[in-house]
């Protein structure tokens, strides 16, 4: 994968397809992994990073690296999109993204992988919506707090203090739901 260098940046904004092509490759995984961790829904996942990628081919012109990465600016358009969808669309389930594991052969593993998640899921369902955001950013996009205080316009210690205590409370009350299945 190759790194987005101010010159593909600037190839791109000078409307070489080529060179968005290359920051397309460099970040639609992480892209799509944070809209789907968002969502939970693999159709919807996959129509929202595309919305993210039209969107930021709409307006590269306007990305400015002296105010932020060109990372942070992705991250950016692809957190308002996914806000703008669940703003505009009803929420919907789809049975078969329960079974939408790997393919790896080891099912069983998978399995138990994807039930912790759910658990932990469950538990972040509880936390603001900004702990949320940076948790999912820290721990799963494995961002920088730097990074993350320019997607979201905050400072990096109000992020690292966020954070910080967003873990604090998923921990207490993920201990609390397994003393309560001990109690049981």
């Amino acid at each position: 994968m190759e790194k987005a260098t101010p010159a593909i940046i600037t190839a791109a904004q000078e409307g070489s397809s080529e060179a968005f092509g290359k920051l397309y490759d460099t970040y639609i995984t992480k892209i799509f992994k944070f809209v789907y961790y968002k969502t939970h829904h693999t159709q919807t996942a996959e129509d929202l990073t595309s919305k993210v990628f039209l969107k930021a081919l709409e307006k590269i012109k306007t990305y400015n690296s002296e105010k932020s990465a060109f990372s942070s600016w992705l991250y950016t358009i692809a957190r308002n999109t996914v806000i703008d969808h669940y703003r505009t669309k009803k929420v919907h389930k789809d049975i078969e993204d329960v079974w939408d594991l790997s393919d790896n052969t080891d099912i069983e593993h998978d399995l138990d992988v994807t039930l912790e998640m759910d658990k932990v899921k469950e538990h972040m369902k509880g936390l603001k919506s900004t702990q949320r955001d940076i948790i999912i950013m820290r721990v799963w996009q494995g961002l920088r707090y730097k990074e993350i205080a320019d997607i979201l316009g905050k400072s990096e210690a109000s992020c690292k203090m966020t954070y910080s205590r967003g873990m604090k409370a998923l921990r207490e009350s993920m201990a609390l739901a397994v003393i309560m299945l001990i109690m049981l």
